[in-house]
């Protein structure tokens, strides 16, 4: 399988140096972008470079879009009719499955597909949406490539990427929030700053590690944890009075709509 990836942002070199743990060559590898400066940076991956997107994708089986949605219709555009069987996978945020139809030629198989920052560690999860032109082959394609920098799950429609987005795409910040506010929090009660940051780091550490185990239900975890008129309930009855699971009901549901209005602002139709 060669691929091509055009943008040579950090997105691009994760999955870049993901598929190289996996196995896959270097010279099977292509990134395009048309300032030096970016490629150089995958100098010493060892892979091929080019400023020319033309040249990237003349003879790769998979073509990953890495833009800015901004440029995506006029990158896509100005490039030469991709072949039948060139699978395109866009990690393109806002760009939505008409409008890289739009913008490619007829029955072109895509794949979109919204990553989150915690795959430039390796440590990502994906939700991918594959149109009726994409086969079986390539659907295991794009999950080797995104399986590289974490995980991946496949959604059925569309519209659930929106979803995806706003649990897992924007999720990572909705927790950075609630351990700032604990470590703020932690400093309030007389701890200092560095023992309050490893306190809360560690804690989250942990307690994802224990969600992640086999059939670990979060709900379980939490009852497991709170002693009937101990501590953690004291803090957990405050949350609750304060609406917490509403709030973030709230958060999602506007992360979701927004993902739906990013779509109109940036896609074929604007």
């Amino acid at each position: 399988m060669t691929i091509a990836f055009i943008g040579a942002g950090n997105m691009a070199g994760s999955l870049i140096k993901g598929l190289q743990n996996s196995g896959t060559p270097a010279q099977q590898i292509t990134a395009a972008d048309p300032f030096q400066k970016q490629l150089d940076g995958f100098a010493d991956l060892g892979i091929n470079t080019t400023q020319d997107n033309a040249l990237a994708v003349a003879n790769a089986d998979v073509v990953v879009l890495a833009i800015k949605p901004q440029i995506t219709g006029r990158v896509l555009t100005e490039l030469p009719a991709l072949a039948p069987d060139q699978l395109v996978i866009s990690i393109v945020a806002g760009i939505d499955m008409r409008s890289l139809q739009d913008w490619l030629p007829d029955n072109q198989p895509i794949v979109r597909c919204m990553p989150n920052t915690p795959a430039l560690l390796g440590a990502g999860i994906t939700g991918l949406y594959a149109n009726a032109s994409v086969t079986d082959d390539q659907r295991a394609g794009a999950e080797q490539i995104l399986n590289g920098v974490g995980s991946s799950v496949w959604v059925a429609e569309e519209g659930l990427l929106d979803a995806v987005t706003a649990v897992s795409g924007s999720g990572p910040a909705y927790y950075f929030l609630l351990m700032e506010s604990m470590v703020a929090s932690a400093q309030a009660l007389g701890l200092d700053a560095e023992t309050s940051r490893k306190l809360v780091v560690e804690t989250a550490r942990g307690a994802a590690l224990m969600a992640c185990e086999p059939e670990a239900d979060p709900a379980t975890l939490r009852r497991n944890v709170t002693s009937p008129g101990g501590t953690t309930e004291a803090a957990l009855n405050v949350m609750s009075d304060q609406s917490l699971p509403q709030t973030v009901d709230n958060a999602l549901q506007a992360a979701a709509a927004r993902a739906k209005t990013l779509a109109k602002e940036f896609g074929s139709q604007a």
